[in-house]
């Protein structure tokens, strides 16, 4: 989905800086001078060299860490406090001691929802994604694909408006992240999320992502971004052999390296 330069951001990344002070007297800037515009609908990849702060940022838009320097807006209201957008993590959240059901109903309940209610949502998205056979296993009966599947109806049942993602798939083999690379992009294009989407591997956020973002080494900035307009009815798969999709790769990679030299001193 291409961005409207004349629509209002739904996330402004305004002159933001983070400084991490410790007690050893070390000081640390992941970020600094960070600016960017996120439009309501666009899955936007961010990729950079490890420690540039792509993680960071996510945490700073969430409101899970508090910004040192400049201001970040979230549907027009500044970021001051946790605020209700999905997140998921690359490492595991799932709660052992609750079965598939449990954990899809989870945040639903923390927030509130009636059970009946909560259970029709969460059935909802697990049946979407491929877990409607396992309402009674638990995290440890299931294989890795099948719990990332059930991390995103955890966090997809809650219906955000704007999704956080951090690495989500790294830990999974080849086969199984291209299938739930495939089922994420047919549930964003259903739903009409905002998707930040931190992701190492390049290749990745061009065949997944409507925009990918170039973070420079630490202190991170944005560097450049670039428009992806390959064919969005194609597969993760296909869209790595359609056209135009290896001169995107060349282009961002031959920047992106650049920063990566930058890190390792070369």
């Amino acid at each position: 989905m291409a961005k409207d330069s004349k629509a209002e951001p739904i996330i402004e990344i305004r002159d933001v800086a983070k400084v991490f002070e410790s007690t050893t007297a070390s000081r640390v800037t992941a970020l600094e001078g960070c600016n960017l515009n996120i439009h309501d609908g666009e899955l936007v990849g961010l990729v950079g060299p490890s420690g540039c702060g792509k993680s960071t940022l996510l945490n700073l838009i969430s409101g899970l860490d508090d910004i040192s320097g400049g201001e970040i807006l979230v549907e027009g209201e500044k970021v001051t406090e946790p605020r209700k957008i999905g997140y998921v993590f690359q490492q595991d959240t799932l709660l052992p001691w609750r079965n598939v059901r449990g954990n899809a109903e989870f945040a639903l309940e923390i927030n509130g929802m009636e059970k009946a209610e909560r259970w029709e949502i969460a059935a909802e998205w697990l049946n979407k994604l491929g877990l409607g056979d396992f309402y009674d296993h638990y995290p440890h009966q299931l294989s890795g694909g099948m719990r990332k599947r059930l991390q995103l109806a955890s966090v997809l049942s809650t219906g955000p408006n704007i999704l956080l993602m951090d690495e989500p798939f790294g830990p999974l083999d080849a086969q199984t992240r291209t299938l739930i690379e495939d089922d994420f992009l047919k549930l964003w294009s259903e739903a009409g999320m905002t998707v930040m989407f931190v992701t190492h591997d390049l290749a990745e956020a061009i065949a997944m992502c409507t925009r990918v973002v170039i973070i420079t080494a630490r202190p991170g900035k944005v560097k450049s971004e670039y428009d992806i307009n390959l064919p969005s009815e194609l597969s993760t798969t296909d869209r790595r052999m359609a056209p135009g999709y290896q001169d995107l790769f060349t282009s961002i990679w031959a920047d992106l390296r650049e920063e990566v030299g930058t890190q390792l001193g070369s």
